[in-house]
């Protein structure tokens, strides 16, 4: 089913937003949706160094 998704379809989708959230909502909405991903992206940063400084302890305790 997601294969059929063309060029009109995305276009069709992307007015379907201007005319639910109003075209004032969107910068607000794309801020907030950016700050989101910032803060995603720095936990999973701070998650992968500390597995990986787990798996140095362990390799040093052998």
């Amino acid at each position: 089913m997601a294969g059929n998704l063309g060029g009109w379809t995305g276009l069709i989708v992307v007015l379907l937003i201007i005319l639910l959230f109003g075209a004032p909502r969107l910068p607000g909405l794309a801020k907030s949706l950016g700050q989101s991903l910032k803060i995603f992206k720095s936990e999973v940063r701070q998650d992968r160094s500390s597995d990986d400084a787990a798996d140095n302890a362990d390799d040093q305790k052998k």
